[in-house]
């Protein structure tokens, strides 16, 4: 794994963390520690860690919004937040924010290896498995190409290859370099260009025959990949 950032502004509870996690993961693992939320930022962006241990109560930005940035480039990052609130609040933000594991301080060392241990298996877990799901991968796209015309959700593709929709969802955007839903709009926009050239069909008969459900829609879509809309995109071939 890449490495595990530690989060803490309290100097003793920082060491603390440090020297558990480091005795725990002896020379596998990278540990770097800061004391804001800004320097968490920076860190992740850097370091690129797969794991973090956040407080809550941090100077110049809060844990939790520090983690809502990381979280937009490091989407699969996984958490273990510190707290000394118990309030309910701070959990359901933390519950927003996909976080894995909620401690309340002070925690003890049990607590912490056990947590830690959890999320280092899930993560060998998770990064194991990947290149063996190229074929499935392989297989989706070509059950998408077969049926994108139809209402085909995201739910139904991944189950088509045994895989839980969330994880589906990020190793089709790992592989395909796109999501899911951007690749299945990609090829039903190009099928609608079709339509609009070569039939007289009216917007909606086309949103229907492409696969989208709601028309207004189908044009949002057009227009953000087409950058016009289907009827100026008609005018242009005729």
């Amino acid at each position: 794994m890449s490495g595990i950032l530690i989060v803490e502004d309290e100097d003793i509870e920082r060491e603390f963390l440090e020297t558990i996690v480091a005795k725990e993961v002896g020379q596998t693992s990278d540990i770097w520690t800061c004391i804001t939320g800004n320097q968490a930022i920076e860190l992740a962006k850097e370091k690129r860690p797969n794991i973090i241990f956040m407080d809550i109560l941090i100077p110049e930005k809060d844990g939790l919004s520090a983690l809502k940035i990381i979280k937009t480039f490091l989407p699969d990052v996984k958490v273990i937040v510190l707290s000394a609130f118990s309030d309910f609040s701070y959990a359901q933000k933390a519950i927003e924010l996909n976080v894995n594991k909620y401690l309340l301080k002070p925690a003890n060392p049990r607590e912490i290896i056990v947590s830690l241990r959890e999320l280092i298996e899930s993560s060998a877990v998770e990064e194991q498995p990947e290149p063996a799901y190229q074929g499935f991968i392989n297989e989706a796209i070509q059950f998408i190409q077969q049926r994108y015309t139809e209402p085909l959700t995201l739910e139904v593709v991944s189950a088509h290859v045994f895989m839980t929709p969330q994880y589906f969802s990020r190793v089709f955007k790992k592989e395909v370099g796109q999501s899911y839903t951007d690749y299945v709009n990609g090829l039903r926009v190009k099928h609608a260009c079709l339509l609009l050239k070569e039939t007289d069909y009216p917007s909606y008969r086309i949103s229907s025959e492409c696969g989208f459900n709601d028309p207004s829609y189908f044009n949002r879509v057009f227009c953000n990949q087409m950058s016009l809309t289907p009827i100026k995109y008609r005018k242009q071939q005729s």
